[in-house]
């Protein structure tokens, strides 16, 4: 009695039943609000640590600044010497044939794994992949110091197991040689990501129906027919994929050669990447604003290979559709 005397003090029934109901809408509302506050730090991260230095490093393109002194505004001056300096460009040629040195190989096995792991009944599949993967998990800096510790001079590892087994009279300075170097660089390279290329290949051909061989088998393919003629048209995207990511990050590599060098490029600066050109010219030259011009023309660099990329899976769309 009491009860239903407060419920009728108030508002009528179906109006109180009408308020409860826009009260919990109401909560609703605003539980789905706090997944906001989840993806808070992430944008705020973004705009602090990602497009802030972006934005920042455009500004100081256009300037002349040296760390210490106020940014002087000086125009398209950097840029234009960029344009123009051999040693930007030398350092481009060299990072684009370490990097081909690595790729070829990285793309030729990770495609012989990929294929007989995936069109092969092989035991233990799960064990290799992982075991093939495994050079990815690992720091290229832990990577450098390893090989630096093998091919050091004149006591490295290999130097002493050559030495102690007679086959050179004297250690061998490997990191001195031009070839050498830069295939060792290659070789670190092909070693680290050949696992990260195999896995994605996989994936794209085991989205490959069986039933397009089946069919082609019946009308007298053979295995090279089926590969020209289904599984590489089929990977195309991928291997554009592959192919862009590892291009990528052959622009990018610093920290191998870094390392292997101490920063100087050696031998005769054929171990000079684009971006340890950058950091010299930053973080020894002291020339910030030349630096970020050289940041910007990678970008540009990167971002033209990307756009051929994009188009070329916008026109198999629209031919597809």
């Amino acid at each position: 009695m009491g009860k239903s005397a407060q419920v009728s003090k108030g508002h009528p029934p179906g109006m109180q039943k009408e308020i409860s109901v826009k009260r919990g809408k109401k909560g609703r509302i605003d539980k789905n609000r706090y997944g906001l506050f989840f993806l808070a730090p992430f944008f705020i991260a973004f705009l602090i640590f990602g497009l802030y230095p972006i934005l920042y490093t455009l500004d100081l393109s256009f300037t002349s600044y040296d760390g210490f002194n106020n940014p002087v505004f000086i125009g398209m001056k950097n840029y234009t010497k960029v344009f123009t300096d051999p040693l930007f460009y030398e350092a481009l040629k060299n990072t684009v044939i370490m990097w081909v040195i690595g790729a070829v190989p990285q793309f030729i096995f990770a495609f012989l794994l990929a294929a007989v792991f995936t069109y092969n009944k092989v035991r233990g599949k799960g064990i290799f992949r992982a075991i093939y993967y495994l050079p990815r998990l690992v720091t290229a800096v832990s990577i450098s110091a390893l090989f630096n510790q093998f091919l050091s001079y004149p006591s490295g590892i290999v130097n002493q197991l050559l030495t102690s087994l007679n086959i050179v009279g004297e250690p061998v300075n490997f990191l001195s040689s031009v070839p050498f170097a830069q295939g060792s660089i290659g070789l670190i390279h092909w070693w680290m990501f050949y696992g990260n290329t195999m896995i994605m290949v996989m994936a794209g051909m085991t989205a490959i129906s069986p039933s397009l061989y089946e069919a082609a088998k019946v009308d007298g393919a053979n295995g090279w027919n089926l590969f020209w003629k289904i599984t590489f048209p089929l990977l195309r995207p991928v291997t554009a994929f592959v192919f862009l990511n590892s291009l990528v990050g052959g622009l990018q590599s610093f920290d191998v050669q870094q390392i292997l060098t101490g920063g100087l490029g050696a031998p005769q600066g054929k171990l000079m990447t684009v971006v340890m050109y950058l950091y010299n010219t930053a973080f020894k030259y002291n020339n910030f604003g030349y630096s970020a011009a050289i940041a910007y023309y990678l970008f540009f660099f990167i971002a033209i290979f990307a756009s051929f990329s994009v188009m070329g899976r916008l026109k198999e769309g629209r031919e597809s559709s």
